[in-house]
């Protein structure tokens, strides 16, 4: 029987040094050789990988043109297989940047449920990917964007649907732990067959490449929130399989396609799952080594497009969790952060800080975690400490004011990277995480040398397809008001807590819905815009804001 395709293409790295290469995922039916051919006579093949009875591959196209955007099809074993034959899109297309390119548009959201309607009806709202690939679709003069971040929660193993509610209990007992989560490898595939066969958000994937990173849906709600967090969970019957599965089915699903093809070929475990005839042991054990020793792992990568530099930070599994010690990232993640933002400044116009969790959150919250953190670590006494864990786990505070000390070293780190003759325009924060959107300024101590000739500003845009509870919008809003801030004052003084490096204000939002953010550089200019999508009238815009000029 012929091979068939059962999810994907999925562009991911396009070649921005050269013009000339990509990669494209694919996931088929049987063991087959995937191959990519373009119209202009580009293309490139791999002989899929077998990881739990599933079949993936990664083909490495090579021989583009420059400057240029070209149709291609997807074979499997010689026969075509990509378009569909009942193609309700235009073809997928890899474009390519020119010479000297100096123009790059950043489109980027985090936390996208992926659940079908049941009724018709979407319970969530209009999914801003799929209003976003219609338009696309529509218009083929349309300015697409030249990469898509997804910061967080492509998936949710912890919050089904009721269609994949019901695909479960057709497998097992739901009564029995986790429930109606996935609790393996096989189901970790059910979502993402659920997210990305999607009509229009399969097309978008397959011609707009795209650079991910996890957060703590993509394994379980607050994942890695504190050590006695983890210790609850490992003394589950259902907890290991549940993190070795999420973090094997990330690596296949996303993080393969954030490697560059140089990457890729000095890789050893790419190079072990693919001379292995099952690749599943052996990722295995990698995952196993990732969950008790994650120092010994990186999920985090840097990306160039021109003379824009993203980093795309881990802030999940890179944690260290000891309440005297903690920190978002371990010395050697943080090194890493470190080196890589410095490095030959003189070469980057903007540095983008992709990071799931925002690193600027409105005062009050910043506060009330700062305050907790302090309490968990026994400034008030065992009593309080015990309180305040199950109130950590209550509100999700977890975010980068929960680890004071990370919050400043990355403020120092930021006002460095964006000092000195060198310095680039703009150094900006991406997150989600949040389920809404806003623009926060940090500002820095009087002190000579400390504040940044960079404009440095927190981006925060969340979900792509969610909701939000209306007393949390009550509550952020509360968040950056006067009163907000003095109510946080009083915590952090009754948790005897530092106050933070540095302080901020909000310079937009906030604003609720599904929406994407779109960051558009031209040299040294920087222009921001938000859409939100609304039913019928697809994306529409609301706001836009220019951060540099040229």
């Amino acid at each position: 029987m012929a091979a068939g395709l059962r999810l994907g293409p999925v562009l991911r790295y396009v070649d921005w040094a050269g013009g000339d290469r990509a990669t494209v995922w694919v996931e088929a039916d049987r063991p087959c050789t995937a191959e990519v051919r373009c119209a202009d006579g580009a293309g490139g093949a791999a002989p899929t990988f077998r990881i739990a009875g599933h079949h993936y591959a990664l083909v490495t196209v090579t021989g583009l043109t420059p400057g240029t955007t070209t149709p291609y099809e997807v074979l499997l074993d010689d026969r075509t297989v990509w378009p569909p034959a009942e193609a309700r899109y235009p073809a997928s297309t890899i474009t390519t940047p020119g010479p000297g390119a100096g123009e790059v548009r950043v489109t980027f959201g985090s936390c996208r449920w992926s659940a079908p309607p049941g009724d018709g009806k979407d319970p969530v709202g209009a999914d801003a990917l799929d209003k976003l690939a219609a338009r696309l679709a529509a218009d083929p003069g349309a300015v697409r964007p030249d990469v898509l971040l997804l910061l967080g929660d492509q998936v949710y193993a912890d919050e089904t649907s009721e269609a994949t509610r019901r695909w479960l209990a057709a497998r097992r007992d739901l009564d029995e732990p986790p429930g109606a989560q996935v609790a393996d490898y096989e189901e970790y595939t059910h979502l993402y067959y659920e997210s990305w066969l999607d009509p229009g958000v399969r097309w978008l994937l397959s011609t707009v490449p795209s650079c991910m990173i996890f957060d703590d849906h993509d394994v379980v709600d607050d994942w890695n929130t504190s050590a006695a967090w983890v210790a609850d969970m490992r003394r589950t019957t259902w907890w290991r399989e549940r993190i070795l599965s999420g973090l094997m089915s990330y690596w296949v699903h996303q993080h393969l396609g954030n490697l560059s093809p140089d990457e890729l070929d000095t890789d050893p475990l790419y190079a072990a799952v693919r001379a292995a005839p099952d690749g599943t042991e052996v990722l295995r054990r990698f995952a196993a080594e990732a969950d008790e020793e994650p120092a010994r792992v990186r999920w985090s990568y840097r990306r160039d497009f021109g003379r824009t530099r993203l980093l795309m930070v881990d802030t999940r599994a890179a944690r260290v969790l000891d309440e005297h010690e903690r920190s978002m990232q371990d010395e050697a993640e943080e090194r890493w952060m470190r080196e890589e933002a410095l490095a030959d400044r003189a070469s980057c116009d903007h540095l983008l800080i992709g990071t799931s969790l925002p690193w600027l959150l409105p005062p009050l919250m910043h506060d009330a975690e700062a305050w907790n953190a302090a309490l968990c670590r026994g400034e008030r006494g065992a009593r309080w400490a015990r309180v305040s864990e199950a109130v950590r786990r209550k509100a999700d505070l977890e975010h980068w004011s929960a680890f004071p000390e990370s919050f400043d070293r990355l403020a120092r780190l930021l006002a460095e990277a964006g000092g000195g003759p060198d310095a680039p325009a703009t150094v900006c924060v991406l997150s989600g995480d949040v389920h809404h959107a806003y623009l926060a300024e940090p500002v820095w101590p009087g002190a000579t040398g400390e504040t940044p000739q960079a404009r440095v500003v927190q981006l925060t845009c969340s979900p792509v397809h969610n909701r939000i509870p209306r007393s949390l919008r009550w509550g952020f809003r509360f968040g950056w008001s006067r009163a907000g801030r003095r109510l946080g004052h009083a915590l952090r003084r009754h948790a005897r807590a530092a106050p933070p490096a540095v302080d901020w204000h909000r310079t937009g939002g906030p604003w609720f819905g599904n929406q994407l953010m779109t960051l558009t550089v031209r040299g040294r200019a920087a222009e921001l815009r938000l859409e939100q999508a609304r039913g019928d009238a697809g994306l529409s815009t609301v706001r836009e804001w220019t951060l540099a000029r040229d």
